[in-house]
Order: structure tokens, then sequence, then C-alpha cells
């Protein structure tokens, strides 16, 4: 007698159950085989080793997986999705994935596949190795997925304040631990769903999704305080600050591209305007910076037009009314702009470091100049703190002497405190290289910083010179009389010249001499002037 088609039917997928799961058994993968109410009826051997099961569990897949400490729910396939995949973690952090395939008389087979490995070679492409944070490409990563949720955004541009300095005097392995603790720091006041990242050096990030700028705005002023208060390392006390930039999604942009470019304009003002503080992004920055650029394309090509010359402003000595030396004064004359003020173009030149070049440029020109005067009076020029950072400067200064045939004792290079705060002790250093070529060193604007005074202990200055805003303030201002008189009395004790700038009225002249300044400069002595007209009146000898 015939059997029924279905009960035939159901016998040979029986049949075919059987060999598929005898050839399972030996199998490297790990298998298991889900019957249609959830129940494992089969694991391979693979699978037991991985989950520490049996070969016939028969109990409910979330149970199985319980036991074996899995994080993460499997959702089994089925007839309208008939393959599922789902990533799950171990308990012991193995990452597995499990692809679920629909069988046809219910149920389903599942492939467990040990992805650990890739996953943490993807996981430390993505981290910062050295405090553990994102890096550049998960934050953008994750800030394209919070702009794509359509979700406001607010991402925060972090970049240290005095972090190189640190690193110099006290070597990277404190740097590097430094950078640590500002990560702790930032990860303190990061919210839940908040990214933080390091983007490299000693710049950091931090995007937060569903921004409300009042809140971002409190959060930008935590994290200027909160950096900017004191570290031990090491037996070190190190101070450093955070200058922050921020910008909004979808206010000013809705790509990660633009929205950093513009945290970056921010955090570029936030430098400008002093340092650890923190500015929002607004529209005029990125015209600013524009104009920046242009300038600064301008300038490269100055150096190859020759745009560039100098003028020389008389320096004279009170006591014989003598003009005894110069200051050289950069000016730049642009063909499309006209002429361009030193306070626009000279703190671009520093930013790019061409003002290494330039100021090179200006040191050989200044000495050729003053070689060929009929007196061997002085000529001052000024030094930039980045050309300090220049090995090479104490070599360009020899060869610019060597060259012009000036007397290394008419050569006079000013330096102002910046240029001694970044790194006191190699800048002495240079300055002794400099002293031992018999040239004389000046402090310029003397009285603006806050550790003058201890800068006068290091080093043996030939000659400071009085910042003009005390000059000019003491008409008015009885603190600034007594400035320029105890600078005065200072320089006369240490045997130092004192130079009085901005001179500019008759009263302040008198005014000066009376307090004792050894010299004075300003337009009332003399208005910058070409060489000729400077070897002209060296010729006269006086004032």
């Amino acid at each position: 007698m015939l059997e029924p088609l279905a009960v035939t039917a159901n016998r040979q997928e029986q049949t075919a159950a059987a060999s598929y799961v005898t050839a399972l058994v030996e199998q490297a993968t790990p298998v298991l085989l889900v019957n249609k109410g959830a129940t494992v009826e089969f694991a391979n051997r693979a699978a037991c080793t991985m989950l520490g099961c049996s070969a016939a569990p028969l109990v409910m897949l979330d149970e199985l997986f319980a036991a074996a400490g899995v994080y993460g729910r499997i959702s089994l396939p089925d007839g309208t999705t008939p393959e599922k995949m789902t990533q799950i973690r171990l308990s012991d952090c193995r990452v597995v994935n499990v692809e679920g395939r629909h069988l046809p008389g219910g149920g389903a087979i599942l492939t467990l596949d040990d992805v650990s490995a890739f996953v943490r070679e993807a996981e430390r492409a993505r981290a910062d190795p050295l405090t553990g944070l994102a890096n550049r490409a998960a934050l953008h990563a994750a800030l394209s997925g919070f702009l794509a949720s359509g979700t406001a955004v607010a991402v925060l541009y972090i970049d240290l304040d005095r972090f190189k300095s640190i690193n110099d005097t006290l070597g990277h392995p404190v740097g590097d631990a430094l950078l640590r603790k500002v990560a702790e720091r930032l990860g303190s006041v990061a919210g839940q769903n908040d990214v933080v990242a390091r983007l490299g050096g000693d710049e950091f990030a931090l995007v937060r999704p569903d921004a409300v700028r009042e809140e971002v705005k409190s959060l930008a002023a935590r994290i200027v305080d909160l950096i900017g208060r004191a570290y031990v390392l090491e037996g070190h006390m190190i101070n450093v600050g955070a200058s922050v930039g921020v910008t909004l999604a979808p206010f000013d942009g809705n790509d990660s591209d633009v929205l950093f470019r513009n945290a970056d304009l921010a955090l570029y003002r936030a430098k400008a305007e002093g340092r650890s503080r923190f500015r929002f992004f607004e529209p005029e920055m990125d015209l600013q910076m524009q104009a920046r650029r242009a300038i600064e394309l301008d300038l490269r090509r100055a150096l190859a037009l020759k745009e560039f010359n100098l003028v020389y402003q008389p320096q004279v000595d009170l006591a014989t009314h003598e003009v005894v030396g110069f200051e050289a004064l950069l000016r730049w004359d642009n063909e499309k702009r006209g002429p361009i003020s030193p306070a626009e173009f000279i703190p671009i030149a520093e930013e790019t470091g061409l003002i290494v070049s330039i100021g090179e440029w200006v040191l050989r020109t200044a000495c050729a100049e003053a070689a060929s005067w009929g007196k061997p009076v002085s000529i001052a020029v000024n030094l930039s703190a980045i050309q300090f950072q220049d090995r090479s400067l104490v070599r360009t200064v020899t060869s610019a002497l060597a060259h012009s045939g000036l007397d290394p004792g008419r050569l006079e290079l000013e330096i102002t405190e910046s240029a001694l705060m970044s790194d006191t002790e190699a800048v002495v250093s240079t300055l002794r290289s400099l002293r031992n070529l018999s040239i004389r060193i000046s402090m310029d604007d003397f009285g603006t910083g806050y550790s003058s005074l201890s800068y006068l202990q290091k080093f043996p200055f030939d000659k400071i010179k009085i910042d003009q805003s005390f000059v000019r303030g003491m008409a008015d201002n009885v603190e600034a009389g007594a400035i320029v008189r105890a600078v005065a009395r200072l320089g006369s004790s240490l045997g130092i010249e004192t130079t009085a700038e901005g001179v500019e009225t008759q009263e302040q002249l008198a005014a000066v001499r009376a307090e004792g300044c050894s010299h004075v400069q300003g337009y009332f002595i003399g208005r910058p002037m070409s060489s000729s007209d400077a070897a002209a009146l060296v010729t006269r000898n006086a004032v």
C-alpha cells in the first residue's frame, strides 16, 4: 500500500535532516540547530567548545546563551526573513557573529564565527593609542552619523596652551602623561552620548549630539576651567590652559568638514584674544581668515618680488645730544594693497614661519646699509621669538656680519619677553653665543610682560627699552611716571642703558630726561627715514 504523499515528504525531510546533522558534527565551524519553538536541539563539537554546552542541550536558545555569558539577544530568521546576522559578545570578551538561516520545516541553523581579532584590530584603528580616546577617523564617522540623523550637534575643538614648552623642558614622557590626564578630565565632563577624541599632538575634540547652545556654552567654560587647573606629574607642578572653538549644526553647517573648519576658526579667534578661553563660530571669522590667507600669499610673493624695504629711526644719547644709533624698521608696500602696517602682517608672518626668511632679509639688509654709513653708529634689529626657535640663528647673524663687513660691536639685536617665555634656557644660551660675537643685546618693550626682572638676572642685557605706553602715559598717570623712573634707576644701578621709546613731544622728552633715562627714540627725535637720509644725519652727528 502506498504511503500518503505528506508522510513520504515528511520522512524524506527527516532523513535529509539526519544526514545534515551527521555532516555537521565534525565541521570546524560552530553550528547550532534550533527548532521552530526556539529550542536548541543540536550543537556540534565546535559549538560545544565555544559555548560550554552538550551536543543536545534541549534548552531555549536564550537560556543557552545566558549560561554562556552572552551579551545580546538573537532574533531568529523565519519565512519572511530567511537570513539574519547578529553580533554577540561572550563573557570572556570574545565577539561572535551569528548567521541564522531558516530551515524549510521550521527552525533555523545558526553558524557562529569568532571575529574578536578583526573587531579588536578595527577598534585599535579607531582609537588613539596614547589616551584611548577616539581618533580623528572615529570622530568624523560619529559626527557624520549624528548629522545624518538630523539632530543638532555641537563640535568643540580644544587646543592646549603652552604644551610645547612643557614637552620641550620636561620631556616627552611627562608630556604624554599630561595628555592622558587631559583626556581623563575631558572624559569626566562628557555626556553619555558625547564622543571625545584626540586629533593628534595636543589637539582634542568633543562632539555632543542633541546640543543646546546654553548647555554647550556651560560645557566649554567647564572645559577651559578644568583643563586649566594644575597637574602634579612625576614631581612637577604643571600648568597648561585650553583654548576652545565651538560650532553648532545645523546653524553653522551640516557637513563634518565644514563644521571642523568653522570650529578651527573659532579656536583661532580664542587664541588671538589671549588664549585660555572659548569662542563660538561667527560668519565674519571666515571672511577674516580669507583676508589673512590672502595676506599670507602676498607675503610669499613679496619676498620673491622684493617689495620689502627698511627705514631707520634715530636713537639719541641724552647726555651728548648725539645720534648714536638707529633702529631698523620693516615696511611693506604691496603693488595692489599699497602700504601695509607691520601690525597687520608681522603676526601672520610669525604664525606661518615666514618671519624667519623675512627676518634674515632684514638682518642682512640692515647690516649692509649700516656698513656704508660714514660714522660707526649702532644699528638695532628686532628678532622675533620664532627666529629664536631656528637653530641656525647664530650662523645667520655671523654670515650677515661677514658679508656686510659690519663691525659686530655696532650690531644690536632686540628681543622681546615673548621670546624668553617659550624656552628661557635655550634662548639665553643663544643670546650668550651672540654676545660672544661682541654683539649688543637689548630687551625691547620692557615692563609689558610678567617676568621682566627675572630675565635681567638670567642674562646681562646691554640695554633696556622702556615701552612707549609708559612714556605716553607719564603726563596723566602717576604710576606710568613711577615705572619709567624705577626702570631708569634700575638700569643705572646695573650699568644698563635705558632707552625711552615713543617720545613725541618736548614735554615727554623733558620728563624722561628728568627721570634718568640715558637714551630716547620717537617722532620728536626723528621719524623713520631712508638709509641715505640716515647716513646724512649721522654726518651732522647731532639733533
